[in-house]
């Protein structure tokens, strides 16, 4: 998943995009409400995390627009209120989740996967292909019953590519679904990342390359 946090207290944006990022997901920051629009302009986000209370436009008027506009993205509403009025007011302005402060990670990381379920088709928690099998819970991935030790980009790009259960997967995909907006779109880190994937997996090859479109496994 590729998720913007929308909030304005940095240590706390920062904490929660550090704790997800260690999930292997692909994560974002805005610090005020323009910032999050022009984020929400640019990239396709399957969760917005959005503090209501956000300086500049506020979090109630992004809500509005994420659905006027029609977007895919699922918003979980942050606020310091935890009212059952304010609950309720920000639900009813299509927010599709909504956790008051304080509140635990391990919390916001099981409202985060279950709103990304509703975007795409759930997976199945263990993935399997070519002797391969991905365990999604777990982040733990083995060949053939051999134990393969993955870094977090390397589990996310081998888990795209299972995903896609033999489709072509681009690099620019890639980038989208597995990195954030600060990675150059001209790198060649998913050559690198793959180099890396390729030579942990082993023999025999199980990523092919096709030429000028992306990565599958067959």
């Amino acid at each position: 998943m590729r998720i913007l946090v929308a909030e304005d207290e940095r240590m706390l944006a920062d904490s929660i995009a550090e704790g997800l990022r260690a999930e292997a997901l692909a994560v974002d920051i805005a610090y005020d409400g323009d910032a999050a629009l022009e984020r929400l302009g640019v990239h396709e986000y399957d969760v917005l995390i959005l503090d209501r209370d956000l300086p500049g436009v506020h979090g109630d008027d992004i809500c509005r627009n994420v659905l006027e506009n029609g977007a895919m993205v699922r918003v979980l509403m942050l606020t310091a209120a935890s009212d059952i009025r304010s609950r309720v007011a920000g639900l009813s302005l299509g927010a599709d989740d909504y956790l008051p402060k304080p509140f635990a990670f391990e919390e916001l990381l099981a409202r985060v996967h279950a709103l990304g379920r509703r975007v795409r088709p759930a997976d199945p928690p263990m993935l399997e292909r070519l002797g391969i099998r991905l365990d999604r819970g777990h982040r733990q991935v083995f060949r053939d019953g051999r134990y393969v030790p993955l870094a977090r980009k390397e589990f996310g790009v081998l888990a795209e590519l299972m995903r896609a259960r033999g489709a072509v997967v681009s690099s620019e995909t890639l980038l989208e679904k597995v990195w954030d907006e600060n990675i150059d779109p001209f790198t060649n880190t998913v050559r690198t990342t793959m180099v890396k994937l390729r030579r942990k997996l082993g023999e025999p090859p199980v990523i092919e390359t096709v030429p000028g479109v992306g990565y599958r496994i067959p």
